[in-house]
């Protein structure tokens, strides 16, 4: 299953093993796929590649940047590059500012098919 038509996505994430097997998953759906560890080293690859990310898809909870704040930056930076936010363990003030953010939500754990969708929304709807 081919989707993802080669859009690129930033995929951050603080723990290895998730960050890397939602990068396979996408891979799987033909997403080619960039990997950081935190936000400031997302925004370290954007300042370098930012002309070739058509997405970011970041955890909400990471050490130094949260995924909230990481989204302000892009926002702010690298206006046309749309975020979403992917975690499992979101509390109800999270929530709250994920929806004052305008910033699409993905819930852990999510099925392939949930993730492909969600990803080519946020890219196809996204107006910079």
């Amino acid at each position: 299953m081919h989707v993802g038509d080669g859009k690129t996505v930033l995929v951050v994430d603080d723990h290895d093993t998730t960050r890397q097997t939602i990068a396979r998953i996408l891979e799987a759906g033909g997403f080619s796929v960039e990997q950081a560890s935190s936000g400031s080293e997302a925004l370290e690859h954007l300042a370098r590649n930012g002309d070739t990310i058509d997405m970011v898809l970041s955890d909400v909870t990471m050490p130094g940047m949260t995924g909230i704040d990481l989204s302000y930056q892009i926002r702010e930076l690298y206006p046309s590059i749309p975020v979403a936010i992917v975690s499992g363990d979101v509390s109800d003030l999270e929530r709250s500012i994920i929806g004052r953010a305008d910033v699409p939500f993905i819930k852990k754990p999510f099925h392939a098919e949930s993730l492909f969708s969600a990803v080519k929304e946020a890219i196809q709807s996204h107006r910079g």
